[in-house]
Parts: C-alpha cells; structure tokens; sequence
C-alpha cells in the first residue's frame, strides 16, 4: 500500500525576542548644573525619553533610567554627555542632545566630551565659543582640519560642513598658524534668476557669500571680523578673484563647491601656497551651474583626488543633520525619491 505524504508541519513565525530590560542610575555632584541638565518642566529629560523608548526619574542629584538594556546605556551616555559640557561652559539645547543622542552609539562620545590623557577632546575653541562635534562623521572631520592640508566635505545642508571649516579657521588666525583666512564660493543663484544687483563689487557678491559672514560673526565678535577684513586678514570673495594668486600662509574655504566648473576647480586648487591649508565644501547632489549639462568641479576634483597623500574627504549624510531633526528626515526623504 503506498504510504501518504507526510503532511507539512506549518511552523509559526518565531516570536521576536523582548528586549532586556534594564535600570541605570547616575549621580551628579554638580547641583549647579542640574537646572539647566534637566532644562525647563524637565525638557531635556523628556527629549530623551522619547528619542530612546526609556523612562527618566529624577530625586534630587540623582537620576534613575529604566527601559531596554541598550536604550537605558545610550541614554545613561547621553546624560553624562549633557553634564560634561555644561561643566566646560559649552551650550546646551535641543540641537546639542539631539546630536549626543544620534553620536551615543559611537564608543568615543564620552572622550570626546570629557577628553583624557591618552584621548584628549576633539574640539575648536575661537573667541566666542568652543566647538565640539556634533555627530560621528564631524569627529574625523574636525582631526582631518587639524592634520590634512586639503579636505573635500561632501554632503547636505545642515551637517556643519562650512561652520567647522570656518571655526577652524578662526581658530587657526587667533593662535597665528596662518596669517590670513580667504573665504570664497561661486556666484551662482540657487535656481533663480535674480538680475542686475545695485551697488559696489562688495555689495553686489556679499548676498552669496551671507553663509560665510552668518558663520564668522558667530566665531568672533563683530568688531574684530569688520577690523580683519579692512585689514585684509579675512577676505571674503567670490572664486573669479582666486585667478593669478598664489594663496600662502592662508587658510583657503571654498563653499558651495559644486557650483563650480571643472576649470574652476583647477584654478582654484592650483592657488595652494607654502603654509596653507585648503577645505573645499559643497553637497554634489545641489547643482546650480546654469546650463543643465555642466559637470560639477567638485565631482570631478574628488574623483581625481581621493586617496592622494594629505588629501582627505569627507563625506557627511542625512544621519549627521545638526539643524532641527526634522531637517534630516527631510534631506533622507529627498535622497530617497526616485527623479
């Protein structure tokens, strides 16, 4: 007799596992801190709360956390994270947690903030501010301006691309490891027509070049920015102006880089000096280049550059937005879509 197939045996779906719960508790010694570390009704605790699935309770100094194991590590970071740059005098806002939260998954959060001996900070200190990274890719960008004589910064708006340059820069003009700072980009509308614009060559190219003012008036105070200009320690100009120099003892940025041609590019870099350092910034995915067809000097630099002795590049993404985290979600919606 022929025997019947055996019946399949139908096998439920395996259940996903539930993750470890765990509970953290950290105390501050620092009461004087504690205002601005919880923020107002306890904002910043709450931040935190719904950005890792965790629950934060807080007595006093004392700080008690509780949800997935992973969560409540990441959140406990974050928290040590917040009361380190309160204690260095650094600024805390919703932006800077948002930025410990998204760098909480790197092994070096706590000695970047913190620093020691063998792992000192990765920070720019200028005249108004010290500057600490704001997420992974900015870690390797920061020591790349401190050690490589050219980087290219590629990626989006908001990554703090041309900010950490010009801090860097700043930094490196107030310690006199450079005598002057040429800040540049192309003159190029950003899909727009604008016409003939009244006044003198300054006023006629400073509307493109307002990033980089915005940028410099944050690193210093006014009246030194407005003094180095007339003096010509900082010149800010637009990249025609580069042509026929020889850029030494300078700390070269150029901005909005893609907007250049591939002639451009080459004049530009070819400006290098004895003692000078050159960050070229720009996201390749924002070309404005009138005509359409026009390859981008960025791409093309990079492409023949990469990998060349004290050449570096950068590349940031969506996940090292710095601005309000709605504008990464923005910038992945946008990356994402099919043109």
């Amino acid at each position: 007799m022929a025997r019947k197939p055996a019946r399949a045996q139908e096998l439920a779906p395996p259940r996903p596992e539930t993750p470890r719960r765990a509970r953290a508790e950290l105390e501050f010694e620092e009461p004087a801190v504690l205002g601005a570390l919880f923020g107002q009704f306890d904002a910043n605790l709450v931040q935190i709360e719904n950005r890792l699935g965790v629950f934060i309770g807080a007595r006093g100094n004392r700080i008690q956390i509780e949800g997935p194991e992973d969560s409540v590590a990441r959140a406990r970071d974050v928290l040590k994270g917040m009361h380190g740059r309160l204690v260095s005098g650094h600024e805390l806002d919703a932006g800077a947690i948002e930025s410990l939260i998204a760098m909480s998954n790197e092994p070096t959060l706590e000695g970047i903030i913190s620093g020691s001996v063998d792992a000192p900070p990765v920070m720019i200190r200028t005249r108004r501010k010290t500057i600490v990274p704001r997420s992974a890719t900015q870690i390797d960008y920061m020591r790349a301006l401190a050690s490589r004589d050219l980087i290219f910064a590629l990626g989006p708006a908001g990554t703090g691309k041309t900010y950490v340059a010009v801090a860097q820069a700043v930094s490196q003009l107030i310690t006199g490891s450079v005598q002057r700072l040429i800040l540049s980009r192309p003159a190029v509308e950003a899909g727009e027509r604008l016409g003939f614009l009244p006044g003198d060559m300054k006023e006629k190219v400073d509307p493109y070049l307002r990033p980089i003012y915005d940028a410099l008036y944050d690193c210093m105070p006014p009246e030194q920015v407005e003094r180095r200009i007339a003096s010509g320690e900082i010149e800010i100009a637009p990249i025609a102006f580069m042509r026929g120099r020889t850029l030494a003892d300078a700390f070269v940025i150029l901005d909005e880089a893609q907007n250049t041609t591939p002639a451009q590019m080459k004049m530009f870099l070819t400006r290098f000096g004895q003692n000078s350092r050159m960050v070229v910034c720009g996201d390749p995915r924002q070309v404005d280049i009138p005509g359409g067809d026009a390859q981008s000097g960025l791409a093309d630099a990079v492409r023949r550059l990469e990998g060349i002795e004290d050449i570096s590049v950068i590349r940031f993404s969506a996940a090292d937005v710095v601005r309000h985290p709605i504008v990464g979600r923005i910038v992945e919606a946008y990356e994402g879509r099919a043109d």
